[in-house]
């Protein structure tokens, strides 16, 4: 057999083995809400901010590994309808997340907030004009498309800022 034939039958064995079976990830994922409210962001230009933020695991119930494992989160005010900010993690790369195998906890946040400068961050919490949020997670392994997860309310409390480890 000659080396170009050779080489010509292991790209096709590798292309025929990587197009494997596609996971529906709405059923092949499990999300688990460890915890949400509003993140202490800070001091932001004199001003106190407040960011929604989500933490999570996610398991793997499909019978599939699932590389390039990404999740992406979509912040909105549950008034409105538009996209308050945004946050992306990847979950597993290319060693996959393994069939029956749970993620380590993920943290998202979105970049916009609340901001104020005369109230503490619980009393921005207790605003008549605070407006709550939710989140919109997606997830999506290696070339297919998006898949929707769910969508989670944010909970009113405060979640202080960790100390940098």
């Amino acid at each position: 057999m000659s080396a170009l034939r050779r080489s010509c039958l292991l790209a096709a064995a590798l292309l025929l083995s990587a197009c494997g079976p596609t996971v529906d990830l709405s059923q092949g994922l499990q999300v688990t809400i460890l915890d949400s409210g509003w993140y202490d962001a800070g001091i932001v230009n004199g001003q106190n901010k407040l960011v929604p933020s989500v933490t999570f695991k996610v398991k793997n119930v499909s019978s599939q590994m699932l590389t390039s494992l990404q999740v992406n989160s979509l912040f909105r005010r549950v008034t409105e309808k538009d996209e308050w900010g945004d946050a992306f993690v990847t979950v597993a790369g290319s060693n996959g997340l393994a069939p029956n195998a749970e993620s380590a906890a993920l943290t998202l946040r979105s970049q916009r907030g609340y901001t104020g400068s005369d109230q503490s961050r619980q009393e921005m919490l207790a605003n008549s004009h605070f407006v709550d949020a939710k989140v919109e997670l997606l997830a999506k392994y290696g070339s297919a498309q998006w898949k929707r997860l769910g969508e989670y309310p944010i909970q009113r409390k405060l979640i202080d800022k960790q100390p940098e480890k």
